[in-house]
């Protein structure tokens, strides 16, 4: 990422111009505070747009990867620019629904364009009335339905990164690679 030395880039505040009227027309004094101007216009323009620089909707392409890594959101250079523009506006919510049904659906459509339906529970089991006993203890698997677009290709250990990362410590997933969406009768 570099933001220096813009050919003909002017500056929107010119030093020879804040000189005193003594240096107004000393030729020196001009040529070499225009040459600051040369180095600081850059500085300037990157200043004066700060907040475009921060918002990850219109930010430079080469700017994503440093906002990601100021929000903890994935950033994967193979993705195209839009996806990771969304990745990095959605961190904070992925975040906040790490470890649920909704978080891990939500963060295998954003990484790798899929669809997916989680089925089970992780083996969590209470009861309402005090005293009583348990439940009998559910299977503490997690099945991970997938399926990407008709015609599309996925990487099988790119699914199992990303269910890993986002599933809740205490669970076994297993995951499926359907071709494409489940029908009713598949369920």
């Amino acid at each position: 990422m570099s933001r220096a030395a813009i050919p003909g880039l002017p500056s929107r505040y010119p030093i020879g111009e804040q000189l005193p009227a003594l240096y107004a027309d000393d030729d020196f004094a001009q040529r070499f505070t225009g040459g600051l101007d040369t180095v600081l216009a850059p500085v300037f323009a990157t200043l004066d747009n700060l907040p475009a620089y921060l918002d990850p909707r219109v930010t430079p392409a080469d700017f994503l990867a440093w906002l990601a890594s100021w929000v903890g959101a994935s950033d994967d250079p193979q993705w195209p620019v839009e996806r990771r523009r969304e990745a990095v506006v959605r961190a904070v919510e992925l975040h906040r629904w790490r470890g649920t049904r909704r978080g891990l659906v939500e963060a295998l459509r954003l990484a790798l364009g899929v669809h997916a339906e989680v089925t089970g529970d992780g083996g969590a089991v209470w009861s309402n009335t005090p005293g009583a006993d348990l439940p009998p203890e559910p299977p503490a698997e997690v099945l991970v339905r997938v399926w990407p677009d008709p015609g599309t290709w996925v990487d099988p250990e790119r699914v199992h990164e990303v269910v890993r990362a986002m599933r809740p410590v205490h669970t076994d997933c297993r995951v499926e690679l359907l071709p494409g969406p489940p029908t009713d009768e598949g369920r």
